[in-house]
């Protein structure tokens, strides 16, 4: 595995990092591995969930509850699992919430060929609520593994590299299972693409397991983290294949020990106007979640293969726009590009409202997928450099808190104008909030000598 990532054009290593010391070579090994069969999960399982739900006759409520509901666990839960986490040994916890969101998997494998379409949904939904709730401490637990595994000076190098594999991964698996359900029948092919999301989960969790060095080593673990990681492939942290590219774990997950984070102080100045601004900005991002299946699958008649073509080339250039993405960071600032990503993708809704056949499908897919590369990955370098070094976590738990809050709303806001008007119009307005948002988050730098009011300023 690690040859063959040395071998990719944009993955070699600069001259200071050409030689991996022994002793950690075996831990990235594992990591790469880790997400290698991850791919395999969130090119199947994940790629496909809401498509599937959309094919057994869900309504727009119904697929927005598998993102609403966990984006409220995680809301209530986030902080209690931190402290949960802070007299557990990191490597046993993180292994044992592993192993039970893993479970999740082999529900969504059984599924289709156990019970009835009429109740199925109602476990899906059920089942992902259920366990969500390990899975908001194996987010938390990962990033700090993480951070103990791998010393500050590679973490980029072993970033950068799980992201890559993560990409290519995620495109092969998912052409590959739009092609076995195009060929089978709807149980028989959703068995086998949750199937082998199952065997990618399980995998994933053995070489997660096979990190021993660094299990169960509590003193090794950092009392916060308060670098960033830039892993995209951490637990929760990616929703395939609805079209956004989203990732309800973008925020730096906080492990803290002991101390308050929700300091009122923090949001009475210009970062109060910054979190309001990617509030704004993820409300918008998570409002036609839930409607994308249903325009591609009633509307437009998709089939799984076709729209596994448009999932495979939405995240292949977002892998072709992350290669880019440095030199325009170096080159316009992290802010520019967060506000020129937000604003490219509030094209995907408004195209894919009004997009008649497979090959404007493609084209939205292009344009969404260089749009997210630059959004996603401009952010959280745009959020970091509002924080300052020695204060990280208690300001990151308020962007943590307005991230959720903004998932919860907005995936029951885009069902809700869909039923006020129709599902085009709704997308179509969803086009009209993204790009709202990037105006807020333009103007918040045009104008930051303007704190937040406060309640004695009233």
């Amino acid at each position: 595995m690690q040859q063959w990532i040395r071998r990719l054009p944009w993955q070699r290593p600069t001259s200071t990092q050409q030689i991996v010391p022994p002793e950690l070579r075996p831990r990235f090994y594992h990591l790469y591995w880790d997400i290698a069969w991850f791919g395999l999960v969130a090119g199947t399982t994940l790629a496909f969930q809401g498509v599937y739900a959309a094919r057994i006759g869900a309504t727009a409520f119904e697929i927005s509850l598998l993102t609403a509901g966990p984006a409220l666990i995680n809301l209530l839960l986030t902080l209690p699992a931190g402290q949960w986490l802070q007299s557990r040994p990191l490597g046993r916890s993180v292994l044992q919430t592993a192993l039970a969101t893993r479970g999740i998997y082999l529900v969504y494998a059984l599924l289709p060929f156990l019970l009835p379409e009429t109740v199925q949904m109602q476990t899906l939904i059920v089942a992902t609520l259920l366990f969500t709730v390990p899975g908001v401490a194996l987010a938390i637990g990962f990033n700090a593994l993480f951070a103990t595994a791998v010393p500050l000076e590679w973490r980029s190098y072993v970033a950068g590299r799980r992201n890559a594999v993560l990409a290519v991964v995620y495109v092969v698996t998912s052409l590959a299972a739009g092609y076995v359900l195009q060929i089978t029948s709807l149980a028989v092919g959703y068995t086998v693409v949750f199937g082998v999301g199952f065997l990618g989960a399980a995998m994933s969790f053995y070489h997660l397991a096979q990190l021993r060095d660094v299990r169960d080593r509590p003193e090794d673990a950092p009392p916060r983290v308060r670098q960033i990681i830039g892993d995209a492939a951490q637990p929760g942290g990616v929703r395939g294949g609805q079209g956004v590219g989203q990732r309800i774990g973008l925020a730096p997950r906080i492990f803290t020990r002991g101390r308050t984070l929700m300091r009122t102080d923090i949001v009475q100045g210009h970062y109060g106007w910054v979190i309001v601004a990617l509030f704004c900005f993820h409300l918008a991002q998570f409002m036609p979640l839930a409607l994308f299946p249903l325009r591609w699958v009633d509307q437009l008649a998709f089939s799984d293969f076709e729209i596994s073509i448009g999932t495979a080339t939405f995240h292949g250039f977002v892998l072709f726009g992350s290669l880019q993405l440095d030199q325009l960071v170096r080159r316009f600032g992290s802010h520019k590009i967060t506000v020129a990503g937000t604003a490219l993708l509030a094209i995907y809704p408004l195209l894919t409202a009004y997009m008649p056949d497979l090959w404007w499908y493609l084209f939205t897919s292009v344009l969404g997928g260089l749009a997210w590369a630059l959004v996603g990955g401009a952010l959280p370098t745009y959020l970091f450099a509002q924080v300052p070094q020695d204060d990280r976590p208690a300001y990151l738990a308020w962007y943590n808190l307005a991230l959720n809050a903004a998932v919860l709303l907005g995936v029951l806001l885009g069902p809700l104008l869909a039923d006020w008007f129709d599902l085009q119009i709704a997308l179509a307005l969803s086009f009209v909030f993204r790009f709202a948002s990037a105006l807020v988050m333009w103007a918040v730098e045009r104008n930051q000598t303007h704190p937040l009011p406060t309640t004695s300023a009233r």
